[in-house]
């Protein structure tokens, strides 16, 4: 069960970071998707970002690398069950 638990909420990670610039746009049925996805996510993202620094990858541009972290903390947790 946890494992599935798992497997929802990486789905969910990566359809909100493809979604986030264009949350506006989205139509009231994946608006509701997204706003669920968004109350789980972002005060772990505002928690992470507090330790964990954008990643320079070029002159005047970054890296946020919370969603990264998450994703390789969701991945070795569903590894150990």
């Amino acid at each position: 069960m946890i494992k599935i638990l798992i497997s929802v909420l990486i789905i969910g990670l990566f359809l909100y970071s493809k979604l986030l610039p264009y949350k506006d746009r989205l139509n009231n049925k994946y608006r509701g998707f997204f706003n669920f996805f968004n109350t789980i996510f972002e005060p772990i993202f505002n928690l992470m970002k507090r330790f964990i620094k954008p990643f320079q990858v070029g002159a005047g541009l970054s890296v946020d690398m919370t969603q990264i972290v998450l994703l390789i903390l969701l991945l070795m947790i569903s590894n150990l069950f």
